[in-house]
C-alpha cells in the first residue's frame, strides 16, 4: 500500500492558472463518460474529467445534436473538452467552441483514440504518424484561445511504431500544457498489461507534466503506475466504470487514511443518481433531435446495463439480474431488481 508520503511526491498538477488537487482524473472513453458518469466520478473524488471524444468538424460547424453532446451540470466542474481532428483550421475552429461555451478549464487534441472510423480518417492515433502535423495543430489551437491545450496520446500505433516521445516532444515544443499518454500500443487497443516503464522513459523526455493512463484499477496499481513511471498525474478509465468509489479510495490511500467499502444503501444511491442523471440527460436530447423510437426513460435503461454489470461486479445473481432487467425499461423497476439482488447478498 501507499504510504503518506505519495501526497509530496505528487504535488497538485497546474494547468495554466488551474490546479488539480489531487492529480487523479478520470480519462475519456466514448459511450461512458457522458455528464452522468462525469458528475458521479467527480463527486465521487476525482479532480478532473475528460468529455467524450468529440468530431471537430461537427463541432466547428456548430450542429446542435454535437453541441449538446458537449453539455454538463453546473456542478461539473472542471472538465476537459476533448476532440479529435487532423484538419489544423478546423481543430482551431473547434477549440473555439469549446472554450466559448464557458464550461470547460482546458482543451484536449486526442492522438490516440484507435477506433476504426477516426483512424481511417487519419485522425485519433493515426496523428502519431505525423508529429509534425500534431506539433502544427497545437501550436495553432495556443496561437487561438486562451484555454491550456493538451495532448492525448499512446505509446505508437505499435510496438514497430514506437514513437510516443516524439509525438509528446512536438507538442511540448508547440505550447502543450500536458500530455497524458496511455500505456498501451494501439494494436493492442485495451487488452494486456500497460507499460508503465515505458512512461517513465517519456516523463524523462518532457519538462511538462506527464499524464499516466492506462491499467489502473486499485490504489496498488496507482503505487505501481507512480514507481515505474515518476509521472505527474494519475488518470483512470475502465476502473471507474462501476466504481466511482476508486477515485475517494485512492485519495484515502495517498493520505494514509482508512476507506470502507460502500454500504448496500450507499451503492444503491449511487446507481439510483447515474441512472437518473442519464435519463435527464437523454431526456434533454429532444430538444435538438427530433426523432427518438424510445422513450428517455427507456433508452436510459438499456445503455445503462454496460454500467450496471460493473457496479454489481463479483456479487451472486449478476447474471440472473442481467437476465430479469431484459423485460424492465422503468428506472423504478430496474432500481428494485438490483435492490433485490443486492440484498440476497447480504
Amino acid at each position: 500500500m501507499l504510504d503518506s508520503t505519495v501526497e509530496k511526491s505528487l504535488p497538485a498538477l497546474r494547468l495554466g492558472s488551474l490546479r488539480i488537487d489531487p492529480p487523479l482524473m478520470l480519462a475519456p472513453m466514448a459511450g461512458y463518460t457522458d455528464t452522468s458518469m462525469r458528475s458521479v466520478c467527480l463527486e465521487k473524488g476525482a479532480a478532473l474529467a475528460y468529455t467524450e471524444v468529440t468530431q471537430a468538424t461537427a463541432l466547428a460547424r456548430r450542429i446542435p445534436v454535437i453541441l449538446h453532446s458537449l453539455s454538463a451540470r453546473e456542478d461539473e466542474r472542471p472538465l476537459v473538452g476533448h476532440v479529435y481532428g487532423r484538419d489544423p483550421d478546423t481543430m482551431v475552429e473547434a477549440a473555439r467552441v469549446i472554450e466559448e461555451s464557458g464550461i470547460y478549464c482546458a482543451i484536449d487534441v486526442n492522438c490516440g483514440c484507435p477506433v476504426r472510423k477516426i483512424v481511417a480518417k487519419g485522425a485519433g492515433v493515426a496523428l502519431m504518424r505525423e508529429p509534425k502535423l500534431i506539433g502544427d495543430i497545437v501550436a495553432r489551437i495556443v496561437d487561438a484561445v486562451a484555454l491550456p491545450v493538451m495532448v492525448k496520446t499512446r505509446l505508437g500505433l505499435s510496438p514497430e511504431e514506437h514513437n510516443c516521445e516524439e509525438v509528446a516532444r512536438r507538442a511540448e515544443d508547440s505550447g502543450a500544457a500536458a500530455v497524458a499518454v496511455h500505456a498501451r500500443y494501439a494494436s493492442a487497443q485495451h487488452s494486456g498489461p500497460a507499460d508503465w516503464e515505458a512512461l517513465g522513459k517519456i516523463k524523462d523526455s518532457l519538462n511538462i507534466p506527464v499524464i499516466g493512463n492506462g491499467g489502473v484499477e486499485t490504489p496498488d496499481d496507482a503505487e505501481a503506475m507512480l514507481a515505474a513511471s515518476g509521472v505527474d498525474a494519475v488518470m483512470i478509465g475502465r476502473g471507474a466504470v462501476g466504481n466511482p468509489w476508486i477515485f475517494e479510495q485512492i485519495r484515502a490511500t495517498w493520505q494514509g487514511r482508512q476507506w470502507s467499502p460502500p454500504s448496500k444503501a450507499e451503492r444503491m444511491e449511487t446507481i439510483r443518481l447515474h441512472l437518473e442523471r442519464l435519463a435527464e440527460y437523454i431526456a434533454s436530447q429532444r430538444e435538438v433531435r427530433r426523432r427518438f423510437s424510445n422513450t428517455a426513460e427507456r433508452t436510459a435503461c438499456l445503455k445503462f446495463r454496460g454500467h450496471l454489470v460493473h457496479y454489481l461486479g463479483g456479487k451472486r445473481g449478476v447474471k440472473n439480474l442481467m437476465r430479469k432487467i431484459d423485460g424492465i425499461y422503468t428506472i423504478d423497476g430496474l432500481l428494485s431488481a438490483v435492490d433485490g439482488m443486492l440484498s440476497s447478498n447480504s
